[in-house]
């Protein structure tokens, strides 16, 4: 697969550094673009007026391991988008600037001392729709990203909508446990067909 050639970067190797989180960083933007945005992918739709309660989570998270959830304002614009783009990529880093469009910002973050371990928008390539959502690797498997899934689940609720669209979903099991989704029949063909790639 020439990466190169479907507008895909391999990061600069620096001598002396350890290249293993830049090769799962590549991994992960391959993954966004062979199948994230492929025609496999299906949307799920989710009912918001019986969401589950995360507070004990929230409480254990912060308790535990100091983790705030928080939704990032103005100022922090560059910071969040700029580690969203290390972490998963550009095309998820311009859904993220749509975000801070929005007033109020459309984005939750997880956030520890002053790094960020997941985030997740929503309203962004498209109106009800839920997405990008991603925690780092080595913050994964203690329920950041459920917490930031329902936060954002929230806050769709408030803006009036009854129920949400989780756009182009990978893990399926991941959205029917935590939130009950179903995949809506007949939406395999994503918004994201026919997307522009950098050659």
């Amino acid at each position: 697969m020439d990466l190169l050639q479907h507008g895909i970067f391999l990061p600069y190797f620096i001598p002396g550094m350890n290249i293993f989180p830049c090769l799962i960083s590549t991994l992960l933007v391959t993954y966004i673009y062979y199948i994230l945005l492929g025609s496999e992918m299906k949307d799920m739709l989710v009912r918001l007026l019986e969401l589950p309660d995360v507070k004990e989570l929230e409480d254990h998270l912060k308790t535990k391991f100091g983790i705030i959830f928080k939704r990032p304002i103005a100022p922090e614009k560059t910071f969040v988008k700029d580690w969203v783009n290390l972490e998963f990529g550009p095309l998820w880093a311009d859904e993220v600037e749509v975000a801070f469009s929005r007033m109020p910002v459309t984005c939750w973050v997880a956030q520890e001392g002053n790094h960020i371990l997941g985030f997740a928008c929503y309203e962004c390539t498209a109106r009800n729709f839920f997405g990008p959502t991603g925690t780092m690797e080595s913050a994964r498997g203690q329920g950041i990203g459920k917490v930031l899934l329902i936060k954002s689940l929230e806050s769709m609720r408030e803006m009036g909508y009854a129920y949400a669209i989780i756009g182009g979903v990978g893990p399926e099991s991941f959205y029917e446990k935590a939130v009950q989704a179903k995949v809506i029949k007949h939406s395999d063909i994503s918004i994201y067909q026919n997307l522009l790639k950098k050659p």
